[in-house]
């Protein structure tokens, strides 16, 4: 019972994914690990019924998808964004593997909502999805062929995580920061940054470089709604002063 409850605020979110068996796939997954919320950003239409004939037996998670028209909407009420992605990046400093992901969230649970994002099958997240994740997750694989089906991906989290959620006691930790709260927090952040001369507005490039690099500062510290409060108050003091 603790681990279904503990990972009923595990969310996995599919963007813009392009197969519908690959959806159902996912669902399949899913329930196979205990895991029971699908949100779906964009789907494919799915005039062949394929998602069902993928999930058999998990039609009912698909029925009870959330729908969403942006990844920013369907992050709404979560308090840890985790994305997926095979790529390395030197400004990528939150890359975990599942198992060590696992470990890390399992135990925040009890007080917190945690969506893992996937992106499309063959491009997989944008950098504009990747800026909205705190953590970055990458499977281990073998050189030679890195890529894997979106629903093997899926569940290697979703098995890690159920495997972690096993034997782990909930944190009394309260609450993480909302999605929402820390979106907010960086464009008031770059916007204060922008009045005082720290970012060139002008710039985009770098400015996108450096903001990137901020929200992956922040998302190492896992800041909670006081801290956010303190934060924004400090830049509300820093813009009296710049004007």
């Amino acid at each position: 019972m603790q681990t279904a409850s503990a990972l009923d605020n595990v969310s996995i979110v599919l963007v813009r994914t392009k197969t519908p068996g690959n959806i159902g796939a996912v669902a399949r997954s899913m329930m196979n690990m205990g895991l029971s919320r699908l949100v779906l950003v964009r789907p494919p239409r799915d005039p062949a019924g394929d998602m069902g004939k993928f999930a058999a037996g998990a039609e009912a998670l698909i029925a009870n998808a959330l729908l969403c028209r942006s990844l920013q909407e369907a992050l709404a009420g979560h308090q840890l964004v985790i994305g997926t992605s095979r790529r390395r990046s030197r400004q990528r400093k939150n890359v975990r593997t599942p198992r060590a992901l696992a470990e890390a969230v399992v135990p925040l649970l009890g007080s917190n909502r945690i969506a893992v994002v996937f992106g499309p099958e063959v491009d997989g997240l944008e950098k504009s999805d990747l800026a909205l994740c705190q953590e970055i997750v990458a499977i281990p694989s073998a050189d030679a062929f890195p890529s894997l089906n979106l629903s093997h991906a899926v569940m290697v989290v979703a098995y890690e995580l159920f495997v972690a959620a096993l034997g782990t006691a909930l944190a009394a930790q309260g609450p993480l920061a909302d999605a929402e709260d820390l979106e907010r927090f960086y464009g008031h952040l770059q916007g204060t940054l922008e009045r005082i001369g720290f970012l060139d507005r002008d710039s985009y490039c770098e400015r996108d470089r450096m903001m990137f690099s901020l929200r992956q500062l922040f998302g190492r510290a896992r800041p909670e709604p006081r801290d956010i409060s303190i934060l924004r108050g400090i830049l509300t003091a820093i813009d009296r002063r710049a004007r």
